[in-house]
């Protein structure tokens, strides 16, 4: 099938792999932002094909396992209450609060759904013009012009019984803040191809002119990854540093304009907590004044929650980087996916995840 075969071809995977272990003379560590990469590295082997001096690091590329703790709390604080229908993608409902997740509400009687489309809520709220609709509206810029168009629609439909509950982040600044680490070992990028769809590459030309290391721009099949592994070290091994689009079926260089526009409108930068990693300065969206109506954490009252983490899970390391998921103790023993201790046990595109679903079991032997 069309896009789908002919980038997993395995005569096209060999004949990368080999440009790739010819080409590779120094160590080099490589990070994916996105977790939907992370997914496609483990569960086809990837990493364990590449030659020995390349070494993949997991980066914070999962916006689920990225939403702050205290907005998980203020999603449940709201979608306890019974005027409210609060709606949510599946990938959510099992991700663990302070004490317990959106399924344990439901299973006490809150009304919460899962939806497929932020549309599919505004639709709720049409219907039961007596309820609170709330979407979770998380993610990074890939997801955020849909959340932004369906205000914008509640808007020209009159729709006020419709809010959001917006934890958006942004690629850029997670970049920075890992370069700027002191504990920084990534030497160049894979990029989201996703993410730059919507937003283009114009942004990362400056982080890689700043921080010296290549950032190409890479899709999700086999294919896709190892074309980006093999440009990423064929810039490392020549010392070059730059922005490189190997994903152009995908993602043209100026992104969206349209998508962006909507976004400008809707949304305003600000300071973000990541999950497991603390605030990154100017590295979120949330609705602008002028949108500020549609605000489900005014409209609710949660902003002075306060939270609690696991002391045994480690995700917030895995998240940077600094260690595989293998190497937290609780993994596959207290943290599974039935019961996770952290967002990245849980999530689709989760690198705990990852490990538990594709690899545990050689990593048991």
């Amino acid at each position: 099938m069309k896009y789908l075969d002919e980038f997993g071809n395995p005569d096209l995977a060999k004949r990368l792999l080999e440009q790739i272990h010819d080409a590779t003379t120094g160590q080099w560590a490589l990070m994916e932002v996105c977790g939907g990469q992370t997914h496609s590295i483990i569960r086809h082997g990837i990493d364990q094909l590449l030659p020995d001096g390349i070494e993949l690091i997991h980066g914070p590329g999962c916006p689920v396992c990225v939403t702050p703790l205290e907005v998980i709390d203020r999603a449940l604080a709201i979608a306890r209450r019974p005027e409210v229908i609060f709606c949510s993608f599946g990938d959510m409902i099992r991700v663990p609060g302070s004490h317990d997740d959106l399924f344990t509400v439901k299973s006490e009687g809150g009304d919460v759904r899962v939806v497929y489309s932020p549309m599919d809520a505004l639709k709720l709220a049409q219907e039961n013009p007596d309820r609170q609709v709330v979407f979770f509206g998380i993610g990074f810029e890939t997801t955020a012009p849909a959340n932004a168009m369906t205000v914008v629609q509640a808007r020209r439909l009159g729709i006020e019984n419709f809010s959001l509950l917006v934890s958006h982040v942004l690629v850029p600044p997670a970049i920075a803040a890992i370069m700027e680490s002191p504990t920084c070992r990534v030497q160049a990028f894979l990029a989201a191809g996703h993410v730059c769809s919507v937003m283009g590459t114009a942004e990362y030309h400056p982080l890689a002119a700043k921080y010296g290391v290549p950032i190409v721009v890479t899709g999700f099949e086999p294919l896709d990854l190892l074309e980006g592994i093999r440009r990423t070290v064929a810039q490392l091994e020549e010392g070059r540093h730059e922005v490189e689009n190997a994903y152009p079926r995908a993602v043209p260089d100026a992104g969206n304009p349209a998508a962006q526009a909507v976004l400008a409108d809707v949304f305003t930068v600000t300071d973000r907590t990541w999950r497991g990693i603390g605030e990154i300065p100017a590295s979120g969206w949330r609705l602008a004044d002028g949108w500020a109506q549609f605000d489900a954490e005014h409209r609710f009252d949660v902003s002075g929650i306060r939270t609690e983490e696991s002391p045994l899970c480690r995700s917030g390391e895995v998240l940077q980087g600094l260690i595989k998921p293998t190497e937290c103790a609780a993994f596959g023993k207290e943290c599974t996916p039935r019961t996770p201790l952290g967002a990245t046990m849980v999530s689709s595109e989760g690198a705990c995840a990852a490990y538990y679903n594709y690899r545990r079991l050689s990593v048991a032997q």
